[in-house]
């Protein structure tokens, strides 16, 4: 008889996956006491975009939330999701900080680390491993699964062994689009366990409606630990249901042990929370959607964008965004779709669709992952779109985090003169979100309400080219105007409303976003082409470039500054 051990996931990616992460620590602590007699392997608790959102939205220092969760859970591990050398963030940062991070996040609570690449680039997890074992932490090496011709199960366990290589204490199969059959699931686990010594951990969301199943599966190949979600946070996006699998299991060889009569009054519990974060529970989120199974794309993005051509009776474009997405996918050399690729490759293929050309558009992001910034495709990116992206850049082939120089000094001197820093976390916070996070480290953010959304449609957009969308980016949503000639149009405009009124020469936004650089001052001469500002929207960084020649005449934002569709940032005449 093996018993199969279960990662409670209630706390982290179930309402990440359905209430876009914004549950409040406040509504995790009067159940994590019961939690905590269950006898979960560990409970997932902190990483992911909870790290994003806590900051952004919910005016909540994560690192406080994972304090207060460690007093309030003294059995159980703690567990956190780590993006590899991309920590909680969306670009690589240099081994100073993931040293410290990781050390100050087993030094607050995190007992186990999954740590993981979005392109199974190991070079990207090695040095977070390093330094999480170095720590006493349980590290498990993590396989982002997807499907293609060059992801096979050889490819996988050779993984692994690189991973178990590290001195990893458990492996995880990360299956972050429910795209794992039952069959793949049985010759995975069990070469996982034929050719390592590793604990097998399965993990897998439920948009397919096949994960039940491959669970199963999992279990008569030798699975060792499974990852649930209390039923009320469970399903569509999210994982399968604790109760359920607990219940299935019973009386079997892979019986839990766990007792269905505590989960059942832990269940009541998150009922209550269900009902309080209604007006965020998308239906899409918690729906079957097996398009996955033919494009691939993980949870509630394709959902969301599906609901959004219906808004704009524009769902003609439907079919060319799903037919897009594979076709990026695929020229990006067949990139697994999880954080940060997942948003990467999906606005590529939008935008790409919107803006009547392919790679008329392209983000920062995109540009740096054709320059091998972002680690090394699992194939050989299409070296016609790479051309057309970077001209004749070679891309480096080096580990990325090699070509960066320290950082964390830097942050504590910056953070340290702008009056922010009160304990060594907060330079972390800083590091790691340099333009939201000093809004949050004032003092000045204000938690966001739980009232439905307004509704910021335009009907009289034109149905054949929606302008406006609200994107859904796991579990983050963002406003995003789109217009045919770019991510950003800036242009010799006529009447723009202004602080100042009326004024020839306006640089418009055309979506939301925070503005991360201003490049130039007042009173500087630009040439057409300049970059005169960088904006952060749907978690990528877009260059603002002069459309003119001329002189700065007036900047009305400022770094940090949130802006949206239609603002003017600045006149240049």
């Amino acid at each position: 008889m093996k018993n199969i051990k279960i990662i409670e996931t209630a706390l982290r990616d179930a309402h990440q996956s359905l209430f876009a992460t914004r549950m409040r620590t406040r509504d995790m602590l009067p159940i994590a006491e019961e939690m905590d007699k269950v006898g979960f392997f560990s409970m997932e608790v902190w990483g992911g975009a909870t790290f994003d959102t806590c900051i952004r939205y919910l005016n909540e220092d994560p690192w406080e939330r994972l304090v207060e969760l460690k007093e309030h859970i003294k059995k159980t591990p703690l567990q956190m999701l780590l993006r590899g050398q991309n920590l909680v963030g969306y670009k690589h940062y240099p081994d100073d900080i993931v040293r410290k991070f990781v050390e100050k996040s087993y030094e607050n609570g995190v007992d186990v680390f999954r740590i993981f690449d979005a392109l199974n680039d190991i070079r990207n997890m090695q040095y977070a491993i390093k330094v999480a074992k170095e720590q006493g932490a349980h590290v498990q090496g993590t396989i982002s699964y997807t499907i293609s011709p060059v992801h096979t199960i050889e490819k996988y366990v050779e993984f692994a062994k690189k991973l178990e290589e590290l001195e990893c204490d458990s492996v995880t199969i990360k299956d972050m689009a429910g795209l794992i059959s039952p069959h793949d699931t049985y010759e995975l686990v069990k070469a996982l366990k034929d050719d390592t010594d590793l604990l097998v951990n399965l993990h897998c969301h439920c948009t397919s409606g096949m994960t039940p199943m491959s669970y199963y599966a999992a279990c008569q190949a030798g699975v060792d630990i499974l990852d649930t979600a209390i039923s009320p946070l469970s399903w569509g996006a999210s994982q399968p249901p604790t109760e359920s699998i607990v219940a299935a299991l019973k009386e079997t060889p892979y019986d839990t042990g766990l007792d269905l009569e505590l989960l059942t009054h832990i269940k009541k519990y998150f009922e209550e929370i269900r009902r309080k974060y209604s007006s965020i529970l998308d239906p899409i989120s918690e729906q079957i959607d097996t398009d996955v199974l033919i494009y691939q794309i993980p949870g509630g993005m394709l959902s969301n964008l599906v609901s959004q051509l219906k808004e704009q009776n524009a769902l003609d474009r439907y079919e060319d965004v799903l037919n897009e997405m594979p076709k990026v996918r695929k020229e990006m050399g067949y990139p697994p779709l999880v954080t940060p690729t997942s948003q990467i490759v999906g606005i590529q293929a939008v935008m790409n669709v919107l803006g009547g050309e392919r790679y008329k558009m392209v983000s920062n992001e995109v540009k740096d992952y054709f320059k091998g910034f972002y680690g090394k495709p699992p194939a050989p990116v299409d070296e016609e779109i790479a051309k057309k992206i970077i001209g004749d850049e070679k891309p480096i082939e080096s580990r990325p985090a090699d070509i960066l120089g320290p950082q964390y000094e830097r942050y504590k001197k910056e953070g340290e003169e702008m009056g922010i820093i009160n304990k060594e976390e907060d330079i972390l916070t800083f590091a790691i979100y340099p333009a939201v996070a000093p809004k949050f480290l004032k003092g000045e953010a204000e938690e966001e309400s739980l009232e439905p959304p307004k509704d910021t449609s335009t009907p009289e957009a034109p149905a054949s080219v929606p302008t406006e969308f609200t994107v859904d980016v796991d579990g983050d949503v963002f406003d995003v105007k789109v217009i045919p000639t770019g991510y950003l149009e800036i242009e010799k405009m006529e009447g723009v409303k202004t602080p100042e009124g009326p004024v020839e020469g306006g640089i418009i936004s055309t979506m939301q976003g925070m503005i991360l650089k201003i490049k130039v001052n007042k009173g500087d001469n630009v040439n057409e082409g300049d970059i005169v500002a960088v904006i952060e929207a749907m978690k990528m960084e877009n260059d603002i470039h002069a459309a003119q020649s001329g002189t700065v005449e007036e900047i009305f934002t400022a770094e940090g500054d949130t802006v949206n569709a239609g603002d003017t940032l600045m006149v240049i005449k």
